[in-house]
């Protein structure tokens, strides 16, 4: 079953957030992870008007996902993203 690691970002340091969307991509491949939301505008159709960055990433399943957050290299990019964000991640379960 496909599983998706979805995080809300509050960047508050543009330039050092930018050396983590520089090199997550390579490291997100590495573990067979595929963006399938990756920015943009958002809208808020009920709630509270959502102003952070949204991204969503699609694994083949929880393992993969886990796998990729534990992992050595991920671990290293995370300091980048704490330094320059606030963030939410959570990983759910797709359908298949």
């Amino acid at each position: 079953m496909s599983a998706y690691l979805i995080t809300r970002i509050d960047v508050h340091d543009h330039e050092a957030y930018k050396k983590y969307t520089e090199q997550s991509p390579q490291t997100l491949s590495n573990f067979g992870g595929q963006f399938i939301v990756r920015g943009g505008p958002v809208q808020t159709l009920e709630g509270p008007p959502e102003h952070r960055r949204i991204v969503v990433i699609k694994f083949s399943n929880r393992e993969a996902a886990e796998t990729f957050y534990q992992s050595p290299e991920y671990q290293e990019l995370i300091k980048l993203r704490h330094q320059s964000t606030t963030s939410e991640l959570i990983i759910v379960d797709g359908i298949d």
